[in-house]
Parts: C-alpha cells; sequence; structure tokens
C-alpha cells in the first residue's frame, strides 16, 4: 500500500487509488492512515466523524463507510491476482485482510507498504543526528530530503474532525522543527546567500515565527545587508505585537542588539566576524519519531 498525506489524501494498493471521493469514508479513511498498522478504536472514528455527538444511527453509518472502502480495496486486490493463483493467494489477499475489523476498532494493514509521514520521520531523525553529530553536509542531506516529501499542507481536501486536526498540528509542527534545522544546517556551511530568497518567502508565510526570522536576519547580516536584516526584525516585532500583544523573546532582541552593534562599527568585516551566537535554536538531543498520537495508550484492550 502507497500512502502519501503530506499534501492531498492519497493512497493506493496495487498502483490503483482507494481513496474515496465523498467526504465522510475520505475521512474515515484519512484517519486510518494516521495510525496505519495499529487499531484506532470504534469511539476515537465517531468522533472524528460527528464531534458533535454521534447520530443514533452512527453504527451503521460507520459499517457503511467500511463497507465502502473494502469494495475500493476489493477492486484495487483483484488487479493483483496473478495469472495462475496460488494456494491461499485469495486467503493472504483480501479487503477484510487490509481493512481489519479488530476488538473495539478496525486497523488499516499497509502490508509493509511506503507511507510517507514514516519516510518523513526517518529522514528528519537521520538529519537531528547527523546535527548532533556536527555532520553538516549529511544534516542538511536528510533534512532536506525529509522537506521535499511535502507537497502541501498535510491532508489537504479532507474535511478534518477534532482527530485529524490535532495530527495535522503536530505534522505542521514537526515540518517546521525539520525546517528550522536544515536552515541551521545550510548557513554552517556558508550558504547564507543562497537563503535569503527563500527565508524572506518563508517569513512571509510564517509571520510570527522566531527562528525563521533569527536565520534571515543572520543570513542578512552575513550578506552585510544591516539594514535589511534590521527591517526583518522590526517586521516580526509588528506582526507580534499585532496578533497577541507580546514582544520579540529576550534572545531574538538580543540578536537585533548585535546587528546594532555591527552596523556601528566602522571598518569591522562582515566575513570575519563570527555570527552573533544570541539566537542559537536547539538540537533535540534524541529524535522519537511519533507515527501517530490518534489513538491514546490502552485504548483498546
Amino acid at each position: 500500500m502507497d500512502v502519501r498525506i503530506l499534501g492531498g489524501l492519497s493512497v493506493r494498493e496495487n498502483g490503483v487509488s482507494i481513496t474515496p471521493t465523498a467526504a465522510a469514508p475520505r475521512q474515515l479513511l484519512a484517519l486510518l492512515t494516521a495510525s496505519a498498522d495499529q487499531v484506532v478504536p470504534v469511539t476515537v472514528l465517531t468522533e472524528e466523524l460527528w464531534p458533535s455527538g454521534p447520530p443514533r444511527a452512527a453504527r451503521a453509518e460507520l459499517q457503511a463507510h467500511i463497507t465502502e472502502l473494502r469494495t475500493l480495496i476489493a477492486g484495487a486486490l483483484r488487479g493483483a491476482e496473478p495469472a495462475e493463483p496460488r494456494p491461499g493467494w485469495s486467503e493472504r489477499r483480501t479487503a477484510d485482510a487490509v481493512l481489519v475489523a479488530q476488538p473495539g476498532g478496525y486497523r488499516l494493514d499497509t502490508g509493509g507498504g511506503v507511507h510517507d509521514v514514516w519516510q518523513f520521520e526517518r529522514a528528519a531523525g537521520a538529519g537531528y543526528r547527523a546535527m548532533e553529530a556536527g555532520d553538516l553536509p549529511r544534516a542538511a542531506l536528510r533534512l532536506g530530503e525529509a522537506l521535499a516529501l511535502w507537497r502541501g499542507d498535510p491532508y489537504a481536501g479532507v474535511a478534518a474532525g477534532p482527530r485529524l486536526r490535532r495530527e495535522i498540528e503536530r505534522l505542521e509542527t514537526s515540518r517546521l522543527s525539520v525546517l528550522d534545522q536544515w536552515v541551521e544546517a545550510q548557513l554552517g556551511l556558508g550558504r547564507h546567500a543562497e537563503l535569503v530568497s527563500e527565508l524572506t518567502g518563508l517569513v512571509a508565510r510564517y509571520r510570527t515565527n522566531e527562528p525563521l526570522h533569527a536565520h534571515l536576519m543572520v543570513a542578512l547580516l552575513r550578506c552585510g545587508q544591516h539594514d535589511e536584516a534590521l527591517a526583518a526584525y522590526e517586521r516580526l516585532r509588528g506582526a507580534l505585537t499585532g496578533e497577541s500583544g507580546m514582544e520579540p523573546s529576550a534572545r531574538l532582541r538580543r540578536l537585533h542588539r548585535s546587528i546594532l552593534a555591527v552596523r556601528h562599527t566602522a571598518g569591522r568585516p562582515v566575513y570575519a566576524a563570527r555570527t552573533p551566537a544570541a539566537y542559537a535554536p536547539r538540537i533535540p538531543a534524541q529524535y522519537t519519531p511519533a507515527r501517530s498520537r490518534l489513538v491514546p495508550a490502552g485504548s483498546v484492550g
């Protein structure tokens, strides 16, 4: 099974799409992919589909959606049958064995296939470990590979309920963390001039994201563009105060003061000085991929 969620939802079995077009079964499949190869309790599924409370016929509607998904899976599996079926083929490859009913819930069995979230987490973990080891070229490579898996917003086109919204928020947070460390690695490799344009676009999108603004300020400083770096700080400050009434963090303020000091130091070579250490994003001590936090531990007996 090929599962892609870092963009629009796409689930394929034997190269055939099993992603329904109707909103409710599409949402159900999305939730099952978020906890692929794990049992998702019926209570979790009903909470996602009916956050305001399940209707009286919720169980019957849920079963109808499960049946629709299994019909799509069965159609895809028919194309996987060999010209001369081997003994036991049909028993191993059935829709019920892919979308499995288990006590208290359902499990989507990927059969060891591809899941882009798992790929993202493996590449990100390798990148974080390389950062810890000080191997910046490898860190930049593996973190870049993780980011390249993103085709758009996670679960785009899916009507997300409370559970999927939490998963989307988790994935977006993970992506920003990886992006932060990728830029950090690129700056460490001296690629500040190449980053200015991309960082300018990123801070326009994430108007209150301090790490990205700090990286832009450092890149501009290294390029000798002191006024532009100070302007980036003022835009961040305006966005923060306008949205939450808060000032930039103490670390950002220290970076701001450092840039002012460099600008007002006559004759000081830009490239001879180390980048001010006022803002230094932390590298996670250990990266542990989390396939899903949708299903509480112990929720299924």
